[in-house]
């Protein structure tokens, strides 16, 4: 009888440990978001090195990653700022979504009207910045 209580307490040690295991394991998947300028694509391997205050990275696009306000993988180019939401994986960075930097409701992509104008701001498509202050046109 000890030999099978000893058995059952090593099994549900080992199944606590390895909930243990299983609840910390996410936070290495956790989402990231980082702002950066693109400095290179490799069109082959579906790649991207991304520019940004802390280096440089080097983040994949794979079917799941989404576009916002950018015609897929083809519309980054060398000098494109753009915003990442990324997950760390096995095989390095994946990117999860893709947008222009800028968020904010466009007006039909014309490139301007975000959620940085002021006041009295016509949504003219003049590329409206964080400075822009009342009746800006």
């Amino acid at each position: 009888m000890t030999g099978r209580r000893a058995t059952l307490f090593a099994t549900a040690a080992l199944a606590a440990a390895l909930m243990v295991g299983v609840l910390a394991a996410p936070s290495g998947a956790a989402l990231r978001h980082v702002d950066g300028t693109v400095v290179s694509k490799n069109s082959s391997n579906r790649t991207f090195k991304l520019s940004t205050q802390s280096g440089t990275l080097t983040i994949k696009v794979n079917g799941t990653t989404e576009f916002e306000r950018l015609n897929g993988f083809g519309a980054l180019s060398k000098g494109l700022a753009i915003e990442v939401d990324y997950t760390r994986t096995n095989s390095g960075l994946v990117a999860k979504q893709i947008e222009t930097q800028g968020g904010g409701g466009g007006s039909g992509g014309s490139g301007g009207g975000g959620s940085d104008d002021g006041p009295g701001d016509d949504h003219g498509g003049h590329g409206g910045g964080s400075d822009d202050g009342p009746n800006h046109t």
